[in-house]
C-alpha cells in the first residue's frame, strides 16, 4: 500500500513538472502563429510550479534528502541517534504550524472567492500547503528513528506545533532570543534547513501578535510570482538530471578528449570541463561528483594521473559550472535579488566561469607534465566522430540560449525548451531512458532536489519580511558604515563571509537567506548587482570545497571510498588556486562587466 501511495505521489509531482514544461511551450507556438498567448497559461504555470516545490519537498522528505546544515555530519556517532529524534520533534513542530497555516489560508481563499485564471479559484492550488506540510511532519516523525519509542517522542513535535499554533497568544511579547537559540541549536543537529528558517519565522510572527497564515501568505506570493520567472529552477534541472541519467556523460567525454586529449593535461582539461557541464544544469556540485565519479576517476588513473590529485580534481571540479549561462543558482539568484535581469548575470558570468575553469585546467596540464601522463595522438577522424556522436549535447545550450538572448523566448519558456530537447534526445534519439517509468524515476529524483530547494524559498520569504519589518538591513548599514570605510575593505569581509557561509549551507539555501541582507550593504558600497552576483556564486563554489565542512569534501569521501582527511588534503590545491581566481573576480569588475559593457547592457 505504502508503494502504490509512493507511486501516487510521485506520478502527481512529475504530472505537474510536464504542466509547467508543456504550457510554456504550447505558449510560444500559439504567440508566434496567432499574435497572443494561451489565456491563463502562465498563472497556471505559476501554480503547478508551487506544487512541483511542496510535493517536491514531501518526496524529499520521504526520501531522506530535505537539505540541512553540513554541521551534523560531524557530531558524535554516539549521540546520533538521540540528535536524529531532537532534530525530527524539532522539524515537525515547525511543518504542523505551517500546515495549519496553511489549512487557515486554504479556508480564507474559500471565502474571498479569489480565482487563478478561467473561473478556477486560488484554493484549490492552496491545498497543497496543508498537505505538503502536514505529509512533511509525518514524515520526519517516521524517519526520526527505526524505533517507536523514538517515533513516539518525536512525535510530540506535532502536538508541541498544534498547541503553539492554538496558544500563540502565550507568546506574544516575549524575547525572541530564547526561541531563537533552541532553533538554531536545532539546526545544528540535523533539523532541516527550511524548519529552521520556517520556524524563525513562525515564532517571530506569533510574538508580533500576527496569524500563522501571514508567513504562508507570503510563500503563496513569491512561488506564484508572475516576475520570478520560477518555474526555471525545477525545469533546468530536469535537464541536467535527464542528462546525467543516460550516457550523455560518455559521449561527452569521448568528444572532449579527442578535441584536447593531445595536449599535456587534455584528459583533465577534458573531466574538468565534462564536471562544469553537468553542474551548470543540475545545480548541485553533489550531483555531478556522483554522477561522473565512476566514470572519471578511472578515466584519469588509468593515462598516469596519481590519485591524489584525480580525487582532488573532481572534488573541485564538481562546483564549477555554477557561473555559465543557464546556470540554475544564477536564476535564483535574479529571482531573489528581483531587480536583476537574469539574461545580465548569464552574461556576466561566462567570463569569470571560464577564469576559474581554466585555472583548474592549468594544475591539470600542471600534473600531466609531472607525472608524465599519457596523451593521444590528435585523429582527426576520432575528433569528428566524437563531436559527432555528441552534436545532441553540444547544442542543447546553444539552441537554448539563441532562444532566450534572440527574445523568442522568456527565461521560463526557454528552461520548458531545454527540458523537452533533453526528453526527446534521451527518450527518442539515443534511447539512453528506454520507458516511461525511467523517465518517472528521474523527474521524481529532479522534483526531489527541486522541492529541498523551492520550500526554503517559500519559507524564507516570510523571515526576510519580518527582517525587513524589524530594520534588520538598516541596522546592518549603520553598523556597516560605522566600521567600514572602505569598497574593498567591504568585499574583502564580504569574501570572508561568503566562504564561511558556503561551508555549512548549499548554495540553494545561502542565495535564499543571506542576498536579501547582503544586497542593501552592496549599494551603499555602489557595487554592480550583476557583480555582486557573480561574486557571491564564486564564493559559494568556493565553500564547497572548505573544510572542514565542504559539501564536496564530504560527497567525495562517500564516492570515491575515502576519508574526509585525505579528500581534504587533495583538494586543498585546488581551493587555493580558486580562491586567488575568486579573489580576481571580485577586485577586477571588468571581468564581469566587460562583456556587458561592450554588449550595451553594463
Amino acid at each position: 500500500m505504502r508503494a502504490l501511495a509512493n507511486r501516487v505521489e510521485n506520478v502527481v509531482a512529475t504530472l505537474a513538472l510536464g504542466g509547467i514544461m508543456l504550457l510554456p511551450l504550447a505558449e510560444i507556438a500559439v504567440r508566434r502563429v496567432f499574435g497572443t498567448g494561451i489565456p491563463g497559461a502562465a498563472p497556471f504555470a505559476q501554480n503547478l510550479t508551487l506544487w512541483v516545490g511542496l510535493l517536491g519537498a514531501a518526496i524529499a522528505a520521504r526520501e531522506g534528502k530535505l537539505l540541512t546544515l553540513a554541521t551534523g555530519e560531524f557530531l558524535p556517532a554516539s549521540i546520533g541517534k538521540a540528535t536524529h529524534v531532537i532534530a525530527a520533534f524539532a522539524g515537525a513542530a515547525v511543518s504542523m504550524m505551517f500546515a495549519i497555516g496553511g489549512w487557515d489560508l486554504v479556508t480564507t481563499e474559500r471565502a474571498a472567492g479569489d480565482i487563478i485564471a478561467v473561473n478556477v479559484p486560488v484554493w484549490i492550488s492552496a491545498v497543497v500547503f496543508p498537505v505538503a506540510f502536514g505529509l512533511i511532519a509525518a514524515r520526519l516523525v517516521w524517519r526520526a528513528s527505526p524505533g517507536w519509542i523514538g517515533r513516539a517522542i518525536a512525535a510530540l513535535g506535532i502536538v508541541l506545533g498544534v498547541w503553539l499554533t492554538g496558544h500563540q497568544e502565550l507568546l506574544e511579547g516575549q524575547a525572541l532570543w530564547p526561541w531563537l537559540v533552541a532553533i538554531l541549536a536545532a539546526g545544528v543537529v540535523g533539523m532541516p534547513i527550511f524548519a529552521l528558517l520556517g520556524g524563525i519565522a513562525m515564532v517571530a510572527f506569533f510574538i508580533d501578535a500576527s496569524s500563522p497564515i501571514v508567513p504562508l501568505i507570503k510563500a503563496y506570493e513569491e512561488l506564484t510570482s508572475p516576475s520570478a520567472n520560477l518555474a526555471a529552477i525545477p525545469l533546468f534541472t530536469l535537464t541536467g538530471f535527464l542528462l546525467a541519467e543516460g550516457k550523455s556523460s560518455e559521449r561527452l567525454l569521448r568528444a572532449l578528449r579527442g578535441l584536447v586529449g593531445w595536449i599535456p593535461g587534455g584528459t583533465a582539461v577534458a573531466a574538468a570541463t565534462l564536471c562544469a557541464f553537468f553542474t551548470l544544469f543540475t545545480g548541485g556540485s553533489g550531483v555531478t561528483i556522483l554522477a561522473l565519479g565512476g566514470l572519471l576517476l578511472p578515466a584519469l588513473l588509468k593515462e598516469g594521473y596519481r590519485e591524489r590529485f584525480s580525487i582532488g580534481l573532481l572534488t573541485a571540479s564538481g562546483s564549477l559550472g555554477l557561473l555559465f549561462p543557464l546556470s540554475v543558482p544564477l536564476i535564483l539568484y535574479g529571482i531573489v535579488a528581483q531587480n536583476v535581469a537574469i539574461e545580465d548575470l548569464f552574461i556576466g558570468g561566462l567570463l569569470p566561469g571560464l577564469l576559474l575553469l581554466g585555472l583548474i585546467a592549468a594544475l591539470g596540464v600542471r600534473e600531466a607534465v609531472r607525472s608524465k601522463a599519457a596523451r593521444s595522438p590528435f585523429r582527426v577522424r576520432e575528433a569528428v566522430a566524437g563531436v559527432w556522436e555528441a552534436k545532441w549535447e553540444f547544442l542543447l545550450p546553444v539552441v537554448v540560449l539563441v532562444a532566450l538572448l534572440g527574445g523568442y523566448a522568456t527565461t521560463s519558456e526557454s528552461a520548458a525548451l531545454a527540458a523537452l530537447y533533453a526528453l526527446i534526445v534521451q527518450r527518442f534519439i539515443h534511447r539512453d531512458l528506454p520507458s516511461w517509468r525511467d523517465v518517472l524515476k528521474v523527474s521524481s529524483d529532479c522534483v526531489a532536489l527541486v522541492g529541498g530547494v523551492l520550500i526554503i524559498l517559500a519559507v524564507a520569504v516570510g523571515l526576510t519580511n519580518y527582517l525587513v519589518n524589524a530594520q534588520v538591513p538598516m541596522q546592518l548599514i549603520d553598523w556597516t558604515q560605522s566600521h567600514v570605510q572602505s569598497k574593498w575593505v567591504f568585499l574583502l569581509c564580504l569574501n570572508v563571509f561568503l566562504l564561511l557561509v558556503g561551508t555549512v549551507m548549499d548554495i540553494f539555501s545561502a542565495i535564499v537567506v543571506v542576498v536579501p541582507l547582503i544586497i542593501p550593504l552592496a549599494q551603499v558600497f555602489d557595487i554592480n548587482l550583476v557583480h555582486l552576483g557573480v561574486i557571491f556564486i564564486a564564493n559559494l563554489e568556493l565553500g564547497y570545497l572548505h573544510p572542514p565542512l565542504g559539501l564536496n569534501l564530504l560527497l567525495a569521501s562517500y564516492r570515491f571510498k575515502k576519508p574526509v582527511l585525505e579528500v581534504t588534503w587533495a583538494t586543498l590545491p585546488m581551493l587555493g588556486i580558486l580562491a586567488g581566481g575568486v579573489l580576481l573576480i571580485t577586485y577586477v569588475p571588468w571581468l564581469t562587466m566587460g562583456l556587458l559593457t561592450w554588449l550595451g547592457r553594463g
